[in-house]
């Protein structure tokens, strides 16, 4: 999109994303959880336009941009302050402690994050990636011991903020047929499947072959942005 966007509609909440990032995926989890009424705005993040880095000098997605002109980036704070600023469903927690628990798992799961995209772009590379696959399952073992005290999800028995702020990588385990590396875990395990049958999951991410397509172009190293549209 080269020409730059009009005025956000009052009542609108826009948001600039890229439809197979993880990281913007956030952002529309908690839309989509909300009911929050917005619009999306896709921006091409090998080729980001001037107006686009004007908004945000860092280029990133997720960014908000509100009717009043407020810019809102980083996926967290855009999740937060989604959750902080519309009624409806709170996602965050109500205790101090209970959000700081789940910034602890946050911070440790963005230690894990990497390497759902380092397996396969080394494995395209023909690399030995038994090592990095040892290394998932390892810490994807203690993320399962960590996260769930006999409960559903992450921070209860509800879906709260901490599920859908991780769950998009979860989502392409699958699609980069790393699936095997929840087979030592059983409660990341049934809350994959449990998280599947949430309604702003269903509608906020792709089938398995739409990602798969994407990310062929993405190791290539020619991402095709607007793939499926």
């Amino acid at each position: 999109m080269s020409a730059p966007p009009g005025p956000v509609p009052a009542g609108t909440i826009r948001i600039y994303s890229m439809r197979f990032c993880p990281f913007a995926q956030r952002a529309r989890l908690v839309l989509n959880a909300k009911g929050i009424k917005h619009e999306i705005v896709s921006v091409h993040l090998r080729d980001k336009p001037d107006w686009f880095l004007e908004k945000n000098p860092l280029g990133l997605v997720p960014t908000l941009e509100t009717s009043a002109g407020e810019v809102i980036y980083e996926s967290p704070i855009t999740c937060e302050y989604l959750d902080e600023v519309y009624p409806g469903k709170k996602l965050l927690p109500p205790t101090h402690f209970e959000k700081a628990q789940q910034k602890m798992l946050l911070e440790q799961f963005s230690k894990i994050a990497g390497y759902f995209y380092k397996n396969p772009m080394g494995k395209k590379n023909s690399e030995d990636v038994s090592e990095l696959e040892a290394e998932l399952k390892e810490n994807l073992m203690k993320l399962d011991r960590v996260g769930f005290k006999k409960t559903k999800f992450f921070g209860g028995d509800s879906l709260t903020m901490i599920d859908y702020l991780m769950w998009p990588w979860f989502e392409r385990l699958e699609v980069f047929d790393q699936n095997q590396c929840l087979d030592s875990t059983p409660g990341l395990k049934k809350w994959t499947e449990r998280m599947l049958e949430d309604p702003a999951v269903k509608v906020s991410g792709h089938s398995v072959d739409t990602y798969k397509a994407f990310y062929t172009t993405y190791l290539e190293g020619k991402p095709n942005f607007d793939y499926g549209l």
